[in-house]
């Protein structure tokens, strides 16, 4: 799993980039799509699988990107990114339109 950090006016952000078992590339903001307003849902991994670090739900890489919806990552799906072999591009539009699910990202209780 790589991450990478991204500033959004003012707001830190990461992205989350995957191989999965076929050897695609998979993509996902580093935040649970339930837990995201918690302070505490975002992900570390643990070998294969990432787990949320609210509640705790474990994901494997082959699930990133497949699912919007539920506690899974927060997919960037293929309309919203552009993968080649060296880069992955994603809209500077499209990051500051999701700017807010990070509005409490990582904070404390």
């Amino acid at each position: 799993m790589f991450i990478y950090p991204v500033e959004v006016d003012g707001t830190q952000m990461e992205v989350l980039a995957v191989t999965d078992s076929e050897g695609n590339i998979r993509t996902a903001f580093n935040t649970c799509q339930i837990c995201y307003s918690s302070g505490r849902g975002y992900y570390v991994q643990k070998g294969n699988e990432l787990v949320c670090q609210n509640c705790g739900n474990r994901f494997t890489v082959d699930q990133i990107e497949i699912q919007s919806g539920g506690c899974n990552p927060w997919p960037i799906f293929e309309e919203n990114k552009t993968v080649s072999e060296d880069h992955i591009d994603i809209s500077y539009s499209f990051l500051k339109e999701s700017k807010e699910i990070f509005s409490n990202w990582r904070t404390e209780y």
